[in-house]
Order: structure tokens, then C-alpha cells, then sequence
């Protein structure tokens, strides 16, 4: 795999370097998922951005690190680490947990540096201000927790039927859980950048939902929605990439 400046740090992975890129697009993962989720977006994007997978403590090439249990010591954390990478015009795009962690980030280098993305794609996740309608779960005994994840659709059966798969997933699902689950809205002005809510039809995340995000930008909002369930990044992903790619078009400067 090519190696880059920015691939120093374990938390990021460019698997297609691009130095000549107008503008670098950080991609942030759902909960208990890892940089494969994103492993067909740097060839279909190429054209617009340079594509930086995050890659969070507790999976694949950090497996053997402790998962974050919070958005705010995680978000501080990427943060410190981010900082350095930023020389570029960037965006952000995050599904579900990713979503969260991406916004927050935003408005954590917006209060400390003075910087914000040129674009916020959120996916698969309410707008922060609404109130929490899902009972937690990331505490629940193993047998409940498990039928959860079955309920979810994003972890394949027979992983969670694999005692040896079973047992070393359950600890980061739970952790990731946890970030979300235990998060806090902290109300506070919009953003300047614009922001695209993505959303799945038969998604527990309604269009309403997602809706909510219009309040927390200043600037343009989108809202499109796409066949399919939570996981519709993966069952609609080709025509995702159409409108994540036309979306970053006018702050990158190409053409399709």
C-alpha cells in the first residue's frame, strides 16, 4: 500500500495518494466498522478528492489498542492528531457513529484552530439536537445485546454465531455503543460549511430525522435519500458516490 506523510499516523489510511488533490475527504466509521467500509470510494472519487480512511483504536491495525468509550475523549484525541493534516481544503464524511464524531470534530477545530471542513456529509444519523428516542443497549446482558446487533442488519450472522468471532467483537461493538449512545448535544452556533444529510428509506433514521441537520449550518443543506436500510451506503453505494462526488465537485475545482 502506498505510504504518505499523513499515513505516519495510525489513525489515518491513504490508500490512493493523490498529491495533486484540491482537497482531501476524511471518511469516519460506523460503529464496530473500520477503514474496509470505505476500501471502493478512493478510485471513485479520485477525480474530486484524496480519500483519508479513519481508522479508530480497537480494530484492524489497532486491534490490540483499548476502544474509546466517549465522543469527547475520542473527538479530542483526533483532534490532536488531525491538526497536522490539515493543509489542504478538506470535508468530512461519517455514517452513523461517524457522523457524530465528524460533526463534533468540525466544531472542535472551528473553536481551537479556526478551521472547519469545506463540506459535512452526514449519513445514517439523527440531527444531534433531537432528543434520543433509542433505549441504550451497550450495557445489555450478551443473549439482548446479540439479538440487537441481529435487529441492526450490520453484523453478518454467522460472526455473531462464531463464539470466537463473537468474543472479540462484542468488546469494540460495545465500546462504539457507548460513544453513541452516551453522548451529550451541546447546543452552540451552526456551521459555516455546508451540510449533506444521507439517509436509507427503510432506515429507523427517518427523513425527519435527518431533516434536523439543516439547523446546524449557516450555509447551503441537503437532504437525499437512497434505497435500502441503515447499511444503505453499502447496498446503494455506487449512486452514494455520484452524490458525495458532485457535492465535492464545486470545492474541488474538477470536473466529472
Amino acid at each position: 500500500m502506498p505510504t504518505t506523510a499523513i499515513e505516519a499516523s495510525p489513525w489515518f489510511v491513504c490508500p490512493k495518494p493523490n498529491p495533486r488533490a484540491g482537497l482531501r475527504l476524511f471518511c469516519f466509521p460506523y460503529a464496530g466498522g473500520g477503514t474496509l467500509i470505505y476500501r471502493a470510494w478512493p478510485a471513485a472519487l479520485e477525480r474530486v478528492a484524496e480519500l483519508h480512511m479513519v481508522q479508530l483504536p480497537g480494530r484492524e491495525r489497532r486491534l490490540a489498542e483499548p476502544p474509546y468509550t466517549s465522543v469527547d475523549a475520542l473527538v479530542s484525541e483526533l483532534s490532536e492528531t488531525i491538526a497536522g493534516h490539515l493543509d489542504v481544503p478538506f470535508a468530512f464524511f461519517g455514517h452513523s457513529m461517524g457522523a457524530v464524531l465528524s460533526f463534533e470534530l468540525a466544531r472542535r477545530l472551528r473553536r481551537e484552530r479556526g478551521v472547519e471542513p469545506r463540506h459535512l456529509f452526514v449519513s445514517g444519523r439523527s440531527a444531534p439536537q433531537l432528543p434520543r428516542r433509542e433505549p441504550c443497549t451497550f450495557d445489555l446482558p450478551e443473549p439482548e445485546f446479540v439479538q440487537e446487533l441481529i435487529n441492526l442488519n450490520g453484523t453478518p450472522r454467522e460472526v455473531l454465531e462464531n463464539p470466537e468471532l463473537r468474543q472479540l467483537l462484542l468488546p469494540l461493538l460495545r465500546a462504539d455503543f457507548a460513544v453513541c449512545q452516551t453522548y451529550e448535544y451541546d447546543p452552540g452556533r451552526p456551521l459555516a460549511c455546508p451540510i449533506t444529510a444521507l439517509g436509507g428509506i427503510g432506515d429507523r433514521v427517518s427523513r425527519e430525522d435527518l431533516e434536523g441537520w439543516r439547523e446546524q449550518t449557516v450555509s447551503r443543506f441537503m437532504l437525499r435519500m437512497f434505497p435500502g436500510d441503515h447499511f444503505f451506503l453499502n447496498s446503494a453505494q455506487a449512486t452514494l458516490l455520484e452524490v458525495i462526488a458532485r457535492d465535492l465537485q464545486r470545492h474541488a475545482g474538477a470536473s466529472l
